[in-house]
């Protein structure tokens, strides 16, 4: 799952390194309004978060009901979720593994969630992202993604367009909400997608 990939891609150092300096301002520790207008919706099943980091979101999953499931690249990131959930007495499972290779999941999920982890990668790993997604809902299942829209950041353009994010999940599953909003100095999107029955 975790491979030697990740000791070689330079931006895997960059991640653990901010984790280990407690520099990961993403890290909110605070589950955004429109997950929670999701899980208040929405009967309870099973849910995988994409990019957990350290647990918040899955923490909140499971505390109303859901059975969760997290994955993240970050031995710190999983390390520190696991304690969470420990403390609390919630059974989760956490994976550090690739958000692009999935393949040790087998079992389908009702709700599937990311909060800025696909505009982070490579063109090839957005693919095998997708057909992750695609292969793990359920039909009659919702994908939420959230991602920055490209803006310049340090010297480079980062995000992902909506028209991208559209060719990477369409016709499989089916937009039905995309909302703009401002994340910084750029601008941001909440996406939702369902798979049909």
């Amino acid at each position: 799952m975790h491979n030697l990939f990740n000791l070689l891609n330079t931006a895997w150092w960059r991640f653990e390194w901010r984790y280990w300096r407690h520099q990961t301002p993403w890290d909110t520790q605070i589950t955004p309004p429109e997950v929670l207008a999701y899980i208040r919706r929405t009967r309870p099943g099973r849910v995988l978060d994409m990019g957990c980091g350290t647990g918040t979101n899955a923490v909140t999953l499971t505390q109303n009901g859901w059975q969760t499931v997290g994955v993240d690249f970050s031995p710190k990131a999983i390390a520190a979720a696991r304690r969470k959930a420990a403390q609390l007495g919630l059974a989760i499972q956490f994976y550090l593994a690739d958000v692009a290779d999935l393949g040790f999941l087998h079992d389908s999920f009702d709700y599937i969630f990311d909060i800025g982890c696909l505009f982070a990668l490579t063109a090839v790993q957005q693919k095998k992202y997708a057909a992750e997604i695609t292969r793990l809902l359920k039909p009659g299942g919702d994908f939420m993604l959230y991602a920055w829209l490209p803006r310049s950041h340090k010297g480079k353009i980062r995000g992902i367009s909506s028209r991208r994010v559209a060719d990477l999940f369409q016709p499989a599953l089916l937009q039905t909400q995309m909302v703009k909003g401002r994340d910084g100095p750029g601008e941001s999107a909440w996406y939702w997608f369902s798979r049909q029955q």
